[in-house]
């Protein structure tokens, strides 16, 4: 059986930045406002802090049993929606609740809940600033 090789999109501070203003602009332009941020502390603590920090919102919630409808959720990738999955079973209104991502995998069926930034361009790893530690060994070997 061959193993699928996996490839890497290594994004920049300045790629997040201008992910980030796309996302506030999607979220602004929906009319939504928000008295917190909720987020799971691997993946989109970062994200997290760049949406509230644009959107003047003080209080992060991280790793929460229960988000509150007035608290949007930011994560770093829409991808398998595992992550969605757990996470709207803790919404106290799921139907209210927004999931903002920076990223959503192309070619994923998206929850009405979702709103990105900007779709992959296939099924490559992306791989943030804050973690170029972790993968550095798998990106070197790729090179």
């Amino acid at each position: 059986m061959m193993r699928k090789e996996i490839t890497y999109d290594c994004k920049s501070w300045e790629n997040i930045e201008a992910c980030t203003a796309v996302l506030i602009k999607k979220i602004l332009d929906k009319g939504l406002s928000f008295n917190s941020i909720s987020t799971v502390s691997r993946g989109g603590l970062v994200p997290a802090r760049l949406v509230a920090d644009r959107l003047g919102i003080k209080q992060i919630l991280v790793d929460e049993t229960v988000i509150s409808a007035d608290s949007l959720f930011v994560d770093d990738i829409y991808d398998t929606g595992e992550t969605f999955r757990r996470i709207i079973e803790r919404a106290d209104d799921q139907e209210s609740l927004v999931y903002a991502t920076l990223f959503a995998r192309r070619n994923e069926q998206y929850p009405r809940q979702l709103v990105y930034a900007e779709l992959t361009k296939g099924d490559e790893y992306i791989v943030y600033p804050w973690d170029r530690f972790e993968h550095s060994v798998s990106i070197k070997s790729q090179t």
